[in-house]
């Protein structure tokens, strides 16, 4: 979460080389991974990165695991972090000195619409990560449009805050694309919400100006949690409009979000979208629409959102069902990179090849307004963060005295979901606390710390069906 992460996505844009941005919070393994399905021929990295007051070594890490990657060319490096960094010669570049040697002016590429921008892996329902495909023409539309009417942007007098990262879709479309494509002043930060202390939100807030701020349930169940002292010691009275995304938002955080942060007087829009959609889809228009706290809202003007059976019929109002769209949108997703038999079976073969199956359960009010339920496939939303429950169990199953493993979804206070595991040992072992830990930091090193399980329970046995695939409603 620095500029330079900015400065080369849009430098990837002008030149029309696609970019495949990959979370800070991944393992090493999940960079080399993402790599080599996307063919890449470059990558940019830091030497180390801050958090929280330390220090990560990260050209150090990726050096670990991409040294046979064929397509691979150059690192580039950004001097961040300082300290000894790895460098090979022939391959690794310094960021600072291949821009001292570059010439001024990089005239744009004149490129079609439909030109890839970027490629963003989010979790599947199996463990290989899903290449989602964006293109410049309709994504940049979609973004710039929905960044400016959902938030009532006044690109002149505002000052735009999202704390996403941009190594989810949120970052790309709300940090990056979006407020850029719209001229708004931005604030982007680096560090933690809670360091170097648990008001620091607020008091980037104060200092900036801040007049829209834009955040996860999770994250203002976590302020929630700290007390409501740290955001009261800050002036927060030039914020007008607040936002949520990444996960639907409960009545009782909704309410606190509004009363302490936005005292009162701020409407709250809660945005339903994916990174599969490139920009927000169903959401109330301040100042149009009244707001229902646990309600993200209806579809915006175009978007054809309805709630069906699984025949594909629209089921009465209130009743709960599948989420699809029937109409084509702007930014929506042009295919799974390389994988366009998947891109067809994932999202257009249950009700037909005319109806988008979103992969959420929802209601619909009789105002049109949209309750999102959860998932209906096996992945998991943690922290507003898609995982794929089966990459999470071929991670521990990978522990060397892992046999078998089911890995489900538990409603957790702070994060929305939590990975929960039951797990079966090889041979006579029984499970205790030691290796509960090393299993926990065995998945944090193979995807990442945000799939580690919060509670592993030992098991001797799993339901499955009888072509053998494990139930995981059954085994929770």
């Amino acid at each position: 979460m620095i500029p330079e992460v900015v400065v080369a996505m849009l430098a990837c844009a002008r030149i029309g080389a696609p970019h495949n941005v990959v979370f800070g919070g991944f393992s090493a393994e999940s960079v080399r991974e993402r790599m080599e399905f996307s063919d890449a021929k470059a990558l940019i990295t830091v030497d180390a990165a801050r958090r929280k007051g330390k220090t990560a070594p990260v050209k150090a890490s990726v050096d670990a695991v991409m040294g046979d990657l064929p397509a691979l060319d150059t690192i580039f490096v950004v001097q961040h972090g300082g300290g000894d960094t790895p460098m090979t010669d022939g391959r690794d570049v310094w960021v600072h000195e291949a821009m001292a040697a570059a010439p001024a002016e990089c005239p744009p590429e004149e490129l079609p619409a439909e030109h890839p921008l970027f490629i963003l892996y989010s979790s599947g329902s199996t463990a290989k990560p899903k290449g989602i495909l964006h293109t410049t023409g309709g994504y940049l539309t979609g973004a710039a449009w929905t960044h400016k009417y959902v938030f009532d942007l006044k690109p002149e007098e505002d000052v735009w805050f999202c704390s996403a990262d941009v190594g989810w879709i949120t970052g790309h479309s709300y940090i990056v694309y979006g407020p850029l494509a719209n001229g708004v002043t931005s604030v982007m930060y680096e560090g933690a919400p809670d360091y170097p202390h648990k008001g620091i939100w607020w008091e980037l807030c104060e200092k900036s100006g801040a007049t829209v701020f834009y955040t996860a349930p999770t994250a203002i169940r976590a302020c929630m949690k700290w007390g409501s002292e740290f955001p009261a010691a800050h002036d927060l009275s030039k914020l007008r409009l607040l936002g949520t995304v990444g996960e639907p938002i409960n009545p009782k955080a909704w309410l606190w979000y509004h009363e302490v942060i936005g005292g009162g007087r701020c409407p709250i829009v809660d945005t339903w979208w994916q990174t599969e959609t490139g920009h927000i889809m169903i959401t109330t228009l301040p100042g149009a629409q009244d707001a229902k706290p646990g309600k993200a809202g209806t579809p915006l003007p175009g978007i054809d959102a309805a709630v069906v059976d699984e025949d594909g019929n629209e089921v009465p109002r209130g009743s709960q069902g599948l989420l699809v769209l029937r109409r084509p949108w702007p930014g929506m997703l042009r295919t799974l990179y390389r994988d366009d038999d998947r891109y067809v079976d994932t999202y257009w073969s249950r009700l037909g090849k005319e109806t988008y199956v979103v992969g959420d359960a929802a209601k619909m009010d009789d105002e049109g307004y949209v309750s999102v339920i959860g998932r209906i496939d096996d992945v998991l939303n943690v922290s507003g963060h898609r995982m794929s429950t089966a990459e999470i169990e071929s991670a521990i199953v990978s522990h060397e005295v892992v046999a078998e493993a089911a890995v489900i979804g538990q409603a957790d206070e702070d994060t929305g979901q939590s990975v929960a595991a039951f797990v079966i040992l090889q041979g006579d072992l029984e499970g205790d606390e030691e290796l509960e830990a090393a299993i926990r930091e065995h998945v944090a090193q193979r995807i990442g710390k945000l799939a580690r399980p919060k509670r592993i329970i030992w098991t001797e046995d799993l339901p499955k069906t009888r072509s053998g695939k494990i139930m995981r409603p059954a085994a929770a």
